[in-house]
């Protein structure tokens, strides 16, 4: 099983390095595939308000949102019991920032490294990591000028890359 993991993370890996050759696109339909292949379980939940869907593995669980938290973007935070892990979501106002402008700043304004512009079951969207706070994490642009974060952390664990590759590819568009 180990051996299937580490082929599947290289997998994960190389297509992110392919993210500097030229935009990096996932769909779920790989992301499935992953998951089966690795034994991985989890259930999608759905933001009705966003139109979106995401792929959250088992383990980790929704954290009740403080006032402040919802203030701050924050519509849903996940975590074990035992807070080793993080998935958090933030919709905030950027201005009607693009992907390509949100791109820009990141690489400008801030220490954001291995950030690529690319689509996610046909949603554009820009991809990057915080090493300082062993995140990865992807932004997707709305037409009303706000982005929807998602936070994946830590990223330095054993088989992360392949855990959240997976959430990365599963965020769809739902009806």
């Amino acid at each position: 099983m180990k051996k299937l993991l580490c082929l599947v993370m290289m997998l994960c890996l190389m297509a992110t390095a392919a993210f500097a050759e030229e935009a990096l696109t996932l769909d779920w339909e790989t992301g499935s595939a992953v998951v089966e292949a690795s034994g991985l379980t989890g259930e999608f939940y759905t933001f009705e308000d966003l139109a979106v869907a995401f792929w959250v593995p088992e383990g980790l669980e929704p954290v009740e949102l403080t006032e402040e938290d919802v203030a701050n973007g924050y519509i849903a935070y996940f975590m074990p019991e035992d807070q080793s892990a993080a998935l958090a979501f933030v919709y905030v106002d950027v201005n009607g920032l693009t992907v390509e402008d949100y791109a820009t700043y990141l690489t400008s304004e801030t220490d954001a490294q291995n950030v690529e512009i690319g689509t996610v079951n046909g949603l554009n969207c820009v991809s990057y990591t915080m090493p300082e706070k062993d995140t990865v994490n992807i932004m997707f642009a709305t037409e009303a000028g706000y982005a929807l974060e998602v936070t994946c952390w830590p990223l330095s664990e054993e088989n992360a890359e392949l855990v959240w590759g997976v959430v990365v590819s599963s965020i769809q568009a739902v009806e």
